[in-house]
């Protein structure tokens, strides 16, 4: 392509520019844009010029001293920075712990255990067909029901056979040949019943009830004899007053075996109180509110 080619295109694209903003020969006498939408800014708040910020100027030099501007440069707030009011992601926080209300408890060891491994209780297990007993060495008749009953009851919260066994159906033998030697010893049965009710243990809770439901029944006053202790005994009844198993229209096959806990309680506290006097109620009442009577109602 020649260079005469070029020259004559040139001539030919450069008329097209005439007249308009882009036109090099009338950029130069437009007029000059404001520095903003309202106008020019006042002289004292107006931008220094780019070369006057590399060092000082002509006016400098002869007229003395320059007059500092108010603008300063560098950057104070918020505006034009990038940032956002929006909060980052929290670290997870740890979730409230568990109040352990129902957990069960650590099992403390027995006497009971001790005293039967050392061989100085008179029972052996007679196994029979229909069930198994226990094959008594002496007449219950003759037992220090002082010495031996505290021991069956602190067995109660054995859960290993054949403890268990030997210890839940002690307990029944002696109540229920006992007769008025049962009085006397129930200061002694507070603390087992109290540590048994302590672990929190369902099956434990249920196997106990059981046996103060013969208790009551054992013999006269037995009931009386109780009301002095129920702040000892109620609140864990108050804690599991309400675990009964909600199966809709299903059949709940632990109450053949009265196994249910909620339930158990409950006739546990209404023997408490038909047997114990005309306090029981109120007692009963002040330990567990939800509690209504049989007797009155």
């Amino acid at each position: 392509i020649s260079r005469d080619f070029l020259m004559s295109m040139d001539k030919d694209i450069a008329p097209s520019l005439r007249g308009t903003r882009r036109d090099p020969g009338q950029k130069k006498y437009l007029p000059h844009s404001a520095q903003s939408p309202f106008g020019d800014f006042p002289p004292e708040y107006r931008l220094p010029k780019k070369h006057a910020m590399k060092g000082p100027g002509p006016a400098a030099t002869q007229g003395g001293d320059t007059q500092k501007s108010q603008y300063q440069p560098r950057k104070s707030g918020t505006g034009g920075a990038t940032s956002s009011l929006l909060k980052g992601k929290q670290p997870d926080q740890p979730k409230p712990p568990v109040a352990g209300a129902f957990r069960r408890r650590p099992i403390p060891p027995t006497e009971f255990r001790r005293f039967y491994e050392r061989g100085d209780l008179p029972i052996a297990i007679q196994h029979r067909a229909n069930g198994n007993k226990i094959d008594w060495k002496v007449d219950i008749e003759k037992l220090d029901y002082h010495h031996y009953l505290p021991i069956f009851f602190d067995g109660l919260r054995e859960k290993e056979e054949p403890y268990r066994f030997l210890a839940t159906q002690g307990c029944f033998d002696l109540l229920e040949k006992g007769g008025s030697k049962i009085l006397p010893t129930i200061p002694q049965l507070i603390i087992p019943v109290k540590t048994a009710l302590n672990t929190r243990d369902p099956d434990i809770i249920v196997t106990l009830l059981k046996v103060l439901q013969q208790l009551v029944v054992s013999g006269e006053l037995i009931g009386e004899a109780l009301v002095p202790y129920y702040r000892q005994m109620l609140p864990v009844f108050n804690l599991f007053k309400s675990k009964n198993n909600n199966s809709g229209d299903q059949i709940e096959y632990g109450q053949r075996k009265r196994n249910v806990l909620g339930d158990l309680i409950e006739e546990t506290l209404q023997l408490f109180e038909i047997h114990s006097g005309e306090d029981s109620f109120i007692n009963i009442k002040y330990m567990i509110p939800t509690y209504e009577s049989c007797v009155l109602n």
